[in-house]
């Protein structure tokens, strides 16, 4: 600390460059300060900080790294009452630019392995990021000392230093339930749990909090059933979705996107409070919508599309500007190459002409004339041959009962299961549509990905850089993928963003698809953690979570750069 002191009154306003002098290692009384990174200017990108606080100043229980996902839980936990801290401290750091300001990654609604606070046997390691005080360019060295010496002391006591030890264990408990049920989930072929009494509305088109004075859910009798988790006397009760073909139907403004929505998040898990903490889907569940003028690049769509005019071959299909059958036809495709066993559907975002057509339809256009087998007459083949399930949204074709193993109707938020209603109502009007198609449903293509895809290089320099949620900047090439739904945080968005780095930089990726390069992916990932794909691992990781391989592979495909070869 006396180092660091002595370093700021030598460089008090001088030239902001200075600052670059500080860089280095500095012991307190309870921490270590470790400057990784000092910014060129104070308008630039923050400098970039590690606090490591020994088990001998703040213990670290054993048990909190049981498990990866208790782990997880307490590393967001700790990264929660931070977030908390810098929110609520009264910083006033005068100076130009982004003098004084505190940033660091807080999480959402979502509980996500992340790199903000990273719990280890011996130590909790903090990565904050500031900009360094300066009048004008010229560096402010008694506003950095209050910065250094009382503002980051002061976030650290009211946060990882006053804790209690009980609030950790209530995510430990939370991490616990959630494990119990996947596990459970697995045991019994379900696809999808909504705890009874979950509040799954949002409080509004902007906020993912949970909506107050919204109806709890509450599920059908028929799809009840109860898990015993630990940590709780009473049994959870809740509905599950079973493996197979599930519809979700009802009146307009009546949950059914609702609870389509909530069941595509509950791929994550969620903070306790957030009303969805229950909600569990199978992880390998991919929302799949139509997406008119997305690039396609080698997408075997054959299962779906055939015999397009002028012979355009649909077992490698590309197009720089796609219709919504075709992006939707290769959104399931691509979903399935990467390893998606749950589909999430909702006819609102859906290409009609992909998702069904109807008897009358049929008699005016003939089959020679039409290249698109619905989705109708495969989502069996789904099922039957891929062991593929689907969860579908439909308010506007009856159709879907003659395919459908379970229909839930949402009415007035309140589900109820009307299968054997819907399949009734099927004996009395039979359909007269023909299913058309063949008996298989085609192959799923591997591709390989051709690495010069990969243009990082803006000049002689390598650069991708996150902007926003749906936007990665790849060297001169923007890549934009605004309707990948169920990426939920900027800091997934940063870590795809080095993983296309690390790819680009990897050698002998030649001959390995992009199934098996995601899958090498995640290996590395579970081994060696989210900043083993950075360049600077040794120091701060940059604000990073981690993301699905499913989001992954959506940004790859979405890149007009994209290259591939099949096997």
């Amino acid at each position: 600390m006396k180092e660091l002191l002595k370093r700021l009154k030598a460089i008090d306003n001088k030239g902001y460059k200075a600052y670059k002098s500080i860089q280095g290692t500095y012991f307190f009384s309870t921490f270590t300060l470790m400057i990784d990174y000092v910014q060129g200017d104070p308008f630039a990108t923050p400098s970039r900080l590690r606090i490591s606080i020994p088990d001998t100043k703040r213990i670290v229980q054993s048990h909190w790294l049981e498990t990866k996902p208790r782990k997880i839980a307490v590393e967001d936990a700790f990264a929660r009452i931070i977030g908390k801290a810098i929110e609520e401290s009264r910083i006033s750091i005068k100076g130009s630019g982004k003098s004084g300001m505190v940033f660091f990654d807080t999480p959402h609604q979502e509980i996500l392995e992340r790199t903000a606070v990273q719990i280890e046997k011996h130590q909790i390691v903090v990565c904050l990021s500031v900009g360094l005080p300066a009048n004008g360019r010229r560096i402010n060295g008694r506003e950095a000392e209050q910065l250094f010496l009382q503002v980051i002391p002061r976030i650290l006591k009211e946060s990882v230093f006053k804790v209690k030890d009980k609030e950790l264990e209530e995510a430990i408990m939370l991490a616990d339930q959630q494990a119990m049920i996947r596990q459970e989930m697995r045991n019994n072929n379900w696809i999808a749990f909504i705890a009874n009494g979950s509040i799954l509305p949002r409080e509004s088109g902007v906020s993912d909090r949970p909506l107050k004075d919204a109806v709890p859910f509450q599920s059908p009798e028929e799809n009840e059933v109860s898990i015993s988790i630990p940590h709780q006397s009473a049994p959870l009760k809740g509905m599950a979705i079973k493996k197979g073909i599930t519809l979700i139907v009802g009146g307009g403004f009546h949950g059914k996107s609702t609870l389509l929505q909530a069941i595509e998040r509950g791929a994550y898990p969620h903070v306790a409070g957030d009303g969805r903490e229950f909600v569990l889907t199978d992880p390998d569940a991919v929302k799949i919508r139509a997406e008119d003028g997305r690039k396609i690049t080698g997408v075997n769509i054959s299962p779906f599309i055939t015999h397009l005019p002028h012979q355009k071959d649909t077992r490698f299909f590309t197009t720089p500007n796609a219709s919504g059958s075709t992006s939707q036809a290769a959104n399931v495709m691509e979903a399935l190459e990467i390893g998606a066993t749950t589909l999430l559907i909702d006819e609102d975002t859906s290409a009609t002409n992909f998702m069904i057509r109807d008897y009358r339809m049929q008699q005016l256009v003939e089959k020679e004339k039409e290249p698109i087998m619905p989705f109708i007459n495969k989502v069996e083949q789904l099922r039957d041959q891929l062991d593929v399930s689907t969860i579908l949204v439909m308010g506007g074709s009856g159709d879907y009962f003659d395919v459908a193993d379970s229909v839930i109707m949402m009415d007035e938020y309140v589900p109820k299961n009307v299968t054997k209603r819907a399949k009734s109502i099927m004996g009395k009007y039979p359909l007269e549509r023909e299913m058309l198609g063949d008996d298989n449903f085609g192959k799923v293509t591997h591709r390989l990905l051709n690495q010069h895809s990969l243009q990082t290089h803006k000049g002689k320099k390598s650069k991708t850089q996150a902007k926003g949620l749906n936007t990665i900047l790849m060297g001169k090439v923007e890549i934009s993928f605004s309707y990948t739904e169920q990426l939920v945080d900027t800091s997934q968005t940063r870590m795809i963003a080095e993983i296309i780095q690390y790819l680009d930089r990897t050698r002998g990726l030649t001959n390995k698809t992009i199934h098996d390069l995601l899958k090498e992916i995640e290996i590395k990932l579970d081994k060696e953690g989210l900043a083993s794909f950075t360049l600077y691992k040794e120091q701060h990781p940059g604000d990073l979570a981690r993301p699905r391989k499913h989001e992954i592979a959506a940004v790859l495909n979405r890149m007009r750069t994209l290259s591939v070869t099949i096997q």
